[in-house]
């Protein structure tokens, strides 16, 4: 379970600067943090405002290196990315602000090499079963579905 090691403001400070310094946090993940590392609110608000004075944590900043990572590395599409930044509670604006980060023509070269690789590997002479398991693994990655059945037409 969690340790019961307590920490004074300026320990618990320096710990989650260095979280946040390692990789772009939400908000939510911080606060998690030092919740379970068992501040008390008072000491809670007053680490959260250092941090975004001190640009540690920057929602803005999160969201967009948190899609270009999740496209580029896991391949993911936009509907996958925005529930995902939903779920970390970022704003409506910071979400946008992110997709933007995404290159269009990438985008679409992407989702092409993508259904061409997984169509490699289905092995399924039915033709509509074939089309089905391409569908569910490219909108299962939150790729739009208008985009999805336009590569299936011209796919399959």
């Amino acid at each position: 379970m969690h340790s019961s090691k307590s920490y004074t403001l300026t320990e618990a400070q320096k710990k989650i600067e260095r979280y946040c310094a390692y990789q772009d946090r939400c908000h939510k993940e911080v606060l998690g943090k030092l919740r379970e590392m068992r501040m008390i609110p008072e000491a809670i608000d007053q680490i959260m405002t250092h941090l975004i004075q001190e640009n540690y944590l920057n929602e803005e900043r999160f969201a967009k290196s948190y899609a270009r990572g999740k496209f580029s590395i896991k391949k993911w599409g936009r509907n996958r990315i925005v529930n995902e930044l939903k779920q970390r509670q970022i704003s409506s604006y910071n979400i946008k602000s992110a997709l933007k980060e995404i290159n269009e023509e990438d985008y679409l070269d992407t989702l092409n090499t993508l259904a061409l690789k997984r169509l490699a590997q289905i092995h399924e002479s039915n033709l509509q079963k074939r089309k089905k398991k391409l569908a569910d693994y490219l909108l299962y990655r939150g790729w739009e579905s208008n985009l999805v059945y336009e590569k299936l037409k011209e796919l399959i």
